[in-house]
């Protein structure tokens, strides 16, 4: 029986039409060519599999590898991954999908086994996280960073704008900035992690204004109608935090909404984890914003729809049920089943846990 919800309306995003409110949210998978972090072609099976969500959104990937924080995660930021990404756009495109790449730096979550020359990772304070990195095969503690000079944050700046404009070059219909779970743009957002005492320190203006900056560039490079951004106000993701998230995140979406980017993409509560782990009034950022909202965080059918028709949201992000379940709109739209996912195969490997999940369609009938 088909259902019928907001969930499987078309949805204008910009300039571009959506066949649904359908978001793949980004997964990191770590299957880049080692020592390239080009997607390769098992990237195109597997996101072109996907296609039939509204919009696609590619897995974080860095804007340096100054940036990069986990074993074999895809770059944007030389001409053989433009040239990987274009062959997943091309896919993705033939089979009438819509699909942004998130670009990421993630500052002080990543090891020195990653970094050129075993050079300390970077981050807005030499605060080390409490957390761990893949690395190596395995999972290791993240290695003790070094705080970013004044002069450096320039630089960071146009590492994000030159990877807007290669994501273009490989045919991407957009971009999102990673400024959630813990990661450079957040670090420096957050009190928990960042106490500097320059203009990117103290106050929430100055904690604000590195992500406020790249998302600047980022808009003038890719177009604000084809910008968005990921947030999350009060995830502990990566052992980071905010003494008072709310006047932060206030502040930051009325910046974001100055700049007129095309959405803004909210992380409520802690990522994969609980939805009510902090007070939040995830409604302000929505008003705040005059873009499109697409939430995220523990969705299934009976939320999306209830926030869809309660106009708390515009769009929907689904992760893990997009791992295990290539087919997830037509599944949801016929109330069928879901195939479990496997965590085991989640990170690294090949077409095992990543392009082989049945769809409806190549099931046997029973």
């Amino acid at each position: 029986m088909s259902r019928s919800t907001k969930l499987f309306e078309t949805y204008k995003l910009g300039p571009i039409t959506l066949a649904n409110r359908f978001v793949m949210a980004p997964l990191t998978r770590n299957r880049a060519v080692p020592g390239t972090f080009v997607p390769g072609a098992l990237a195109a099976e597997y996101y072109s599999q996907r296609a039939s969500a509204g919009l696609l959104i590619t897995e974080a990937s860095q804007v340096s590898q100054q940036g990069q924080g986990y074993q074999d995660t895809p770059g944007i930021y030389s001409k053989d991954q433009v040239a990987g990404w274009r062959k997943v756009t091309d896919k993705v495109h033939e089979r009438g999908g819509k699909i942004f790449i998130q670009l990421w730096h993630v500052g002080r979550i990543s090891h020195v086994d990653l970094q050129a020359g075993g050079a300390a990772p970077v981050a807005p304070s030499g605060i080390r996280a409490k957390g761990k990195t893949f690395v190596n095969g395995g999972f290791a503690d993240v290695s003790e960073p070094r705080a970013l000079e004044l002069s450096e944050i320039p630089g960071i700046i146009d590492d994000f704008k030159r990877a807007a404009k290669n994501a273009l070059e490989a045919g991407f219909d957009g971009v999102e900035i990673h400024g959630a779970n813990g990661y450079l743009l957040d670090q420096f957002a957050k009190d928990g992690a960042n106490k500097r005492s320059d203009a990117y320190g103290g106050s929430i203006e100055n904690r604000a204004r590195l992500m406020l900056e790249v998302s600047k560039a980022v808009a003038a490079e890719a177009g604000a109608d084809r910008t968005g951004i990921r947030i999350s106000p009060v995830t502990p993701a990566n052992d980071i935090s905010d003494s008072n998230p709310q006047p932060l995140f206030d502040h930051i979406v009325d910046g974001l909404n100055a700049l007129k980017l095309v959405y803004l993409h909210v992380v409520e509560g802690a990522t994969g984890g609980p939805r009510d782990i902090a007070p939040f009034d995830y409604a302000s950022l929505r008003k705040r914003f005059s873009g499109a909202y697409v939430a995220n965080n523990g969705y299934d059918f009976e939320l999306a729809t209830k926030v869809l028709d309660a106009n708390a949201a515009d769009l929907i992000a689904f992760g893990k049920p997009f791992i295990s379940n290539p087919d997830l709109v037509e599944r949801l739209k016929q109330g069928a089943p879901l195939n479990d996912w496997d965590k085991n195969t989640f990170y690294g490997g090949g077409a095992k846990g990543y392009t082989d999940y049945p769809t409806l369609a190549s099931e046997p009938a029973e």
